[in-house]
């Protein structure tokens, strides 16, 4: 009678225990405490853990990169974009859709207006510019001291030239937002508009459907 008695204890605290590890799997709470570069402090359902990129939480949250500003993590092959303070309870069942913007050429050029650090700027998307080109007066006009940046040399269609190079805080099409995107500024009237190269491009898929362009966030 007692080895009944305990076979149907055990046997049901295996049941408790298998539906809370799939509860565990199925939800997870995440707070976000700290962002570093390569490191994030998250915690999930009330355990802190310090992740580097790479490591994985016991729930199966792993880092897959990490700056100041942004973390973004994985789990079940999902990956989701995470900002400091941002608590989380989600299944990660089913892919999160990112945001999609969508252009179409005006005589033959993606012409596009984005938001650099709040402030409203014409883009021309250039994906043979290596980086986000700024002519000084729009620099200016956002608040940027390039003086202070790096001064390198760089190709231009005209030829060889100087510039600048920056950070901007953030750049913003649409629902698509990015931190610290790195730009060049040239000290002249020079491009004008502004090209959106491939320090914003290259964290994008981007697909030609036909004359439009479709620009998707990756993570």
């Amino acid at each position: 009678m007692w080895k009944k008695v305990m076979a149907k204890y055990w046997f049901t605290a295996l049941i408790i225990l298998l539906n809370s590890i799939t509860a565990l799997a199925d939800e997870l709470d995440i707070v976000v405490l700290g962002l570093f570069a390569g490191q994030a402090v998250v915690e999930v359902n009330g355990q802190q853990h310090l992740l580097k990129v790479g490591s994985v939480t016991p729930e199966g949250l792993k880092l897959i990169s990490a700056t100041s500003n942004e973390a973004v993590m994985e789990i079940n092959g999902t990956q989701q974009k995470f900002q400091l303070g941002n608590r989380v309870s989600s299944n990660f069942s089913a892919a999160t859709a990112q945001p999609k913007v969508s252009v179409w050429p005006k005589n033959g050029m993606y012409l596009t207006t984005g938001t650099v650090n709040g402030y409203s700027v014409d883009f021309l998307v250039d994906t043979g510019a290596s980086s986000i080109a700024l002519n000084a007066a729009t620099a200016e006009r956002l608040g940027i001291d390039f003086y202070r940046g790096e001064r390198i040399g760089i190709r231009t269609a005209s030829g060889r030239g100087m510039a600048y190079r920056v950070v901007l805080d953030y750049v913003q099409l649409d629902e698509i937002k990015l931190y610290n995107v790195e730009a060049v500024v040239l000290d002249g009237e020079e491009p004008s508009p502004a090209l959106l190269g491939m320090s914003f491009l290259g964290q994008l898929d981007i697909q030609h459907n036909g004359e439009r362009l479709d620009l998707q966030q990756k993570y």
